[in-house]
């Protein structure tokens, strides 16, 4: 397998890599480019942040959980790369300097690479942009204001090097067509998305996953559809775009997404990846389940749908067959009524404890429509049917609210582990759906705001 990229703005042909050889591995220990630092080595820190380009344009990414096949005809800068031929600083990096926004320098590097992107990119939500890049030394006053001051000096011109380069086909299939026939001839196979979740496979398990298919080519599997019916995700959106794409309709959603990984994670991960692999606390498909999606699978030339709670069978086990994989989401179009409530130790960029997602619909003060389903409450995404029966037909009050309460026994027997307690959860849990109530009844509130 043939690999061939662009590597600060030079050609890199690779013939004899191992398919699961993580860029980060590649740059330190065969190219000596030290710059890309390895912290976590499992895509939270950011201190191993690199710029890619392709026909999508620029994203930041974390090297570690980057496999070197994902990089075939596409354009990859690292911090070595950010400053121009004669040596001139980019715009970010001489604010850093300004701002005095490095003190041990060990993190600056994943730093700058995320507002480098964002500067490229012309993003001005630094505070967002840079949750994926932890800093304990200068903290994050600093460098936000480097960020700000970057933010309207142009983007350096040697930049303009970073151009498509090959894209080979050896178990890169470049269409859902040509997936279906390799995955249906080598339905062993581990399928590679964006490696956020299989990069760790290799990276913390030591896992061998050959043979390999990466799914970066498939174009046709990316992209957002809006009709007046539904709207249809491509499985191989990532959740940058599935983020955009939900907040007009949506909103809840939208900002859930925006806290559940940094900007980097969600610019390799993939909707579908994240609904494939079955987690019983990954955070997309309660609030799918909550909107009465459908996932859409292909195995061959051979199609099926289902409602996306009944692909979730059991602990690791999904209706889904060798050589089967994930085609597309559908959400059917409605009023947004929808509700997301994260609970996880830290705000931003951390595993759920509970995930609880509320579509309730009310007419005339009755409740004519309920679907609610948690994340972290049970070996898979599950609904609360026994809580959405009790709130059916009754009146939209207090009073109902309490006496539904009683339903998550009946629906759930969470276990207690590292992040919370059964009990906790099941408190969190009915604490979520009287939130609901009250936010529907006009009542505000916002974790990121304390009163006494």
């Amino acid at each position: 397998m043939t690999i061939r990229f662009l590597l600060n703005g030079e050609t890199v042909e690779l013939s004899d890599s191992a398919p699961t050889l993580t860029l980060l591995e590649w740059l330190r220990e065969t190219r000596g480019l030290t710059g890309t630092k390895e912290g976590c080595n499992e895509g939270d820190c950011g201190a191993c942040t690199v710029m890619l380009r392709d026909g999508d344009g620029a994203r930041a990414l974390n090297a570690c959980i980057l496999l070197l096949p994902q990089l075939d005809g596409k354009a990859v800068r690292t911090v070595e790369g950010l400053s121009g031929p004669e040596g001139q600083l980019h715009p970010v990096q001489q604010a850093m300097v300004d701002h005095h926004g490095s003190q041990c320098g060990f993190c600056t590097p994943g730093f700058v690479m995320s507002m480098a992107v964002a500067h490229l990119n012309g993003d001005r939500d630094h505070a967002t942009t840079l949750a994926g890049n932890l800093c304990r030394c200068t903290g994050y006053a600093p460098i936000l204001r480097a960020a700000e001051a970057a933010a309207d000096q142009p983007v350096p011109g040697w930049l303009d090097d970073d151009l498509p380069g090959h894209t080979g086909d050896a178990f890169r299939p470049a269409s859902a067509d040509e997936l279906a026939q390799i995955y249906t001839a080598h339905p062993e196979a581990t399928l590679v998305a964006g490696a956020t979740d299989v990069g760790l496979w290799v990276t913390k398990a030591l896992r061998d996953l050959d043979p390999v298919i990466f799914l970066a080519g498939c174009d046709d599997l990316k992209g957002v559809e809006i009709a007046d019916a539904e709207l249809r995700i491509g499985a191989m959106t990532d959740m940058n775009a599935v983020r955009a794409a939900l907040a007009p309709h949506f909103v809840s959603y939208a900002e859930m997404i925006r806290r559940y990984a940094s900007t980097q994670v969600r610019a390799a991960a993939t909707i579908g990846g994240n609904i494939a692999n079955g987690s019983p606390i990954g955070d997309n498909p309660p609030a799918l389940i909550a909107l009465g999606a459908h996932l859409h699978l292909r195995k061959g030339d051979a199609r099926r749908s289902l409602p996306i709670e009944a692909f979730f069978v059991d602990y690791g086990k999904q209706d889904r067959g060798p050589g089967e994989f994930v085609e597309a989401v559908s959400i059917p179009r409605q009023p947004d009524r929808l509700k997301c409530y994260k609970l996880s130790k830290r705000f931003d960029q951390d595993i759920s404890a509970v995930c609880g997602c509320f579509n309730i619909t009310v007419e005339g003060g009755i409740v004519t429509g309920a679907r609610i389903a948690f994340g972290g409450m049970a070996g898979i995404p599950k609904r609360a049917r026994h809580v959405e029966s009790a709130l059916l037909g009754q009146p939209w009050e207090a009073g109902t609210i309490r006496m539904a309460e009683a339903g998550f026994d009946a629906d759930f027997a969470p276990l207690s582990d590292m992040r919370a307690s059964a009990a906790y959860r099941l408190e969190t849990a009915r604490a979520m759906l009287g939130r609901y109530f009250a936010e529907d009844q006009g009542e505000t509130g916002t974790v990121l705001e304390v009163s006494a």
